[in-house]
């Protein structure tokens, strides 16, 4: 079977690795890792405001990677995905081959 530019499949890939192509959300999934956060708790470890924190956290939740529960007043993230943690630990195996040749 061929696979285009086009293919959905490869389309949902993208996504997934745009939303976790940057330092904040990547942590953030890290994070998460561990257990559910508050909102709150996340934009402390980030030190970062709460707009900017909320904007990672809506790029994590398009890309389905993030669900909230709201209780009462607070918002609370955790991961959709459990086999997330097994695609970063591949991601720790890949080492950058030195270059060679030309």
């Amino acid at each position: 079977m061929q696979v285009t530019p086009q293919d959905p499949t490869l389309n949902r890939h993208v996504t997934l690795l745009k939303a976790l192509a940057h330092p904040s959300r990547l942590w953030i999934v890290q994070t998460l890792r561990q257990g559910e956060r508050c909102v709150c708790e996340l934009r402390d470890g980030l030190d970062q405001d709460m707009s900017t924190v909320s904007r990672h956290l809506s790029v994590l939740r398009n890309a389905g990677l993030v669900r909230i529960e709201k209780r009462g007043l607070y918002v609370y993230y955790q991961l959709c995905c459990l086999n997330l943690a097994e695609f970063l630990s591949a991601l720790d195996a890949l080492k950058a081959k030195p270059r060679t040749g030309i």
